[in-house]
């Protein structure tokens, strides 16, 4: 029986999780054996074998080493090494790596020892922190660095914030020499975007294989019946602007909305955001409803059907699963033409407008106002079954997985 070993910060939570999940689903229901490690935020059952990785004191630990020095991704060193012997008990087939940052590994230590075994590694880039001396994103504030060497990093006091020190260039240089230094590890970047962005990389002379993100058709599905959920926030007959995002950091366009919200028609548009935080709740205007971010999917696929359109004000995005997802449930989108959001809308299913062009937003609404809804769904969704369904995008891992194998 082969066996799965995923290297993720948490499992069925959370995008990242919930994917970690559905590959692990994907191989079990193939005879494999799957693992996943988790650092926090297990929350939701697993159908795979969970390991936890390091605990609050080191986590604690890990934060401080970053904010201080820039030293992220080398604390944790017991956490990993300990990760590791588990590693070495259970023997996998085949490494998957899912994001490493986030205060839990040690990138030294870990791919010390990935160099150092004769396994297959396939590393899923979520984002584009592998690439650059510090920084998550890049493309929303214009910063090229990371092509050449990253120096002076603009983004020093962003996650994962540094308050003094600025090691990015020292954090590229040991990144590029490390991530080489794996003989066999192949690259997933989850859109055409962002493989685009590895092919100009340190990572250019690694495998690449693209593989989108799928989401699970059946729990975001168009759901008939949406009263109780206008009743629950008391929407009424308005129609429904939505915005989902786990964390509305500045790039995800929170200020775009505001500025939305200023011109439209209260009596006809009311904009919903999912994930706003308590801190957030008390600065958006009274016009906007906010609601704090859900783990309940059932609930996140009901939000999505009753709204009429989903806009993505975001300026960086390497997939944009939440627009997946809203479409799964029939819901038509708006996108900002930037990064690799314009890879999932056509003209079938939504609209594609310039960044920060908010008139122009404006006027896709009220066109998907005048078509109406049904006029999208049923392409929304058939885009959806068709190109981003789990069960589809998941055997791509498990057919590179027995490639790598030689199966």
């Amino acid at each position: 029986m082969p066996i799965l070993f995923q290297i993720s910060i948490g499992v069925n939570s959370s995008s990242t999780g919930r994917i970690a999940e559905q590959i692990g689903q994907a191989v079990i229901d193939q005879g494999w054996d799957s693992y996943i490690t988790y650092a926090r935020n297990y929350i939701q059952p697993s159908t795979s074998k969970t390991i936890k990785i390091g605990n609050t004191f080191d986590a604690y630990c890990h934060g401080v080493n970053t904010r201080l020095f820039d030293n992220h991704c080398l604390s944790s060193t017991n956490a990993t090494k300990k990760l590791i012997e588990r590693i070495k008990q259970i023997k996998p087939d085949i490494i998957q790596l899912h994001n490493i940052h986030g205060y839990f590994i040690n990138m030294k230590i870990l791919f010390d020892f990935l160099k150092n075994i004769d396994l297959p590694v396939v590393w899923t880039l979520h984002d584009c922190w592998p690439l650059t001396g510090h920084c998550v994103h890049f493309d929303y504030i214009g910063c090229e660095k990371w092509i050449n060497g990253c120096y002076k990093c603009p983004q020093k006091k962003e996650y994962p914030a540094s308050k003094l020190f600025d090691r990015s260039r020292k954090n590229y240089d040991l990144k590029k020499q490390l991530f080489n230094n794996v003989r066999n590890m192949t690259i997933v970047p989850v859109s055409f975007w962002l493989e685009k962005i590895v092919e100009k990389s340190f990572l250019k002379k690694c495998p690449i294989k693209v593989i989108p993100n799928g989401v699970d058709i059946n729990i975001f599905s168009p759901i008939e019946n949406t009263d109780a959920m206008k009743k629950k926030y008391s929407i009424g007959s308005k129609f429904i602007l939505l915005g989902v995002a786990s964390n509305w950091e500045k790039r995800k366009g929170l200020d775009d909305f505001i500025l939305l919200n200023n011109i439209i028609d209260h009596s006809i548009y009311q904009i919903l955001l999912v994930g706003i935080n308590k801190h957030q709740q008390k600065k958006i205007p009274k016009g906007i409803i906010g609601i704090e971010r859900t783990e309940n999917t059932s609930e996140l696929a009901a939000l999505y059907s009753v709204a009429d359109v989903h806009i993505s004000c975001s300026v960086e995005e390497t997939f944009g699963l939440t627009v997946v997802e809203s479409m799964a449930c029939g819901t038509p989108v708006i996108v900002y033409n930037h990064t690799a959001m314009p890879e999932l809308v056509d003209n079938s299913t939504g609209f594609v407008v310039e960044k920060g062009d908010i008139e122009n937003l404006y006027i896709s609404i009220m066109k998907i106002r005048k078509n109406n809804k049904k006029y999208y769904s049923n392409n929304c969704r058939k885009k959806a079954v068709t190109l981003y369904n789990k069960q589809d995008r998941y055997k791509e891992y498990i057919t590179l997985y027995n490639l790598l194998l030689g199966k």
